[in-house]
């Protein structure tokens, strides 16, 4: 009995269960808890049509397409992308490989509204690439397109540091029996290493598509925040502040907060589902 007292008191190097699970609730509590159940009570200040009325407003139904389409988009984009600079980044040694991992974090580190002018400045219509394509009457700034670019800028990373270690504790050998049994290399991705980061790669997706329904700072710049064209959901909560219609910036705040904890639902299912691979593979 004392022997296993000994080995449940020695489980971490931190003493004090009771006293770190106390200030753990009481932390997770003052900071996440309170504000959004502070969020959802004033949103319950609104009736059941009010409420959907301030949903459903065409205004409001546009900038949720906008800000989901997109921030799907872009997620679909860093997925791809991200896998490749992943492989690139395990599988390769070249010159200036340290720099390119480190710029890879770039977007964890700069202000988000650094990003947003830089953005604009380099896709609007006199900037350095956005005058190449104003001479074909192709506009990137100020539009969905542009929001998107944005929105892959800020997301890149999550897919890259997801599917990264994943990549590195990959058995090559299961890749060498692969080609030794006469497939191809499309094959041998295709079933073989696609389905062992697949679980990582679709987490990933899932954080930069949560990261970028939320983005604000990178995007409201280079959007030019048209209504029906280039207005995104945070926006729309700002000017329902400024408005002062706490109500209905709630509304649509909530909507997006919905959204945001099935997204984190989906990553925590997708990261018990890699694990359980991992487990199964080891």
């Amino acid at each position: 009995m004392s022997a296993q007292t000994i080995k449940f008191r020695n489980k971490g190097v931190i003493p004090g269960f009771g006293i770190t699970l106390g200030f753990t609730l009481f932390y997770m509590g003052l900071i996440v808890m309170i504000p959004l159940a502070g969020l959802v009570f004033k949103t319950l200040e609104m009736s059941w049509p009010e409420f959907v009325a301030t949903v459903t407003d065409p205004r409001v139904v546009a900038a949720f397409k906008i800000s989901f389409g997109v921030s799907f988009a872009a997620g679909l984009v860093n997925a791809f992308f991200g896998m490749i600079v992943a492989w690139v980044l395990v599988r390769y040694e070249f010159p200036g490989k340290k720099i390119i991992d480190a710029m890879v974090d770039l977007p964890f580190a700069l202000p988000t509204a650094v990003a947003g002018i830089a953005l604009t400045a380099i896709y609007a219509q006199n900037g350095w690439i956005g005058k190449h394509f104003a001479a074909h009457d192709i506009s990137i700034a100020f539009t969905p397109f542009g929001i998107g670019i944005a929105l892959v800028f800020i997301g890149l990373p999550f897919v890259v540091r997801t599917v990264e270690p994943v990549l590195r504790d990959f058995d090559k050998e299961m890749e060498e029996a692969s080609v030794c049994l006469g497939a191809t290399r499309r094959q041998t991705f295709a079933l073989v290493i696609l389905p062992q980061i697949l679980p990582a790669l679709l987490a990933g997706f899932a954080m930069a598509f949560a990261r970028a329904l939320g983005e604000y700072g990178s995007v409201i710049f280079i959007a030019g925040n048209m209504p029906y064209k280039s207005e995104i959901v945070p926006l729309l909560i700002i000017i329902k502040l400024e408005q002062y219609d706490y109500a209905g910036a709630t509304a649509i705040a909530l909507v997006t907060l919905i959204a945001s904890f099935i997204m984190l639902f989906i990553i925590n299912l997708l990261q018990k589902w890699s694990r359980s691979r991992r487990g199964m593979m080891a």
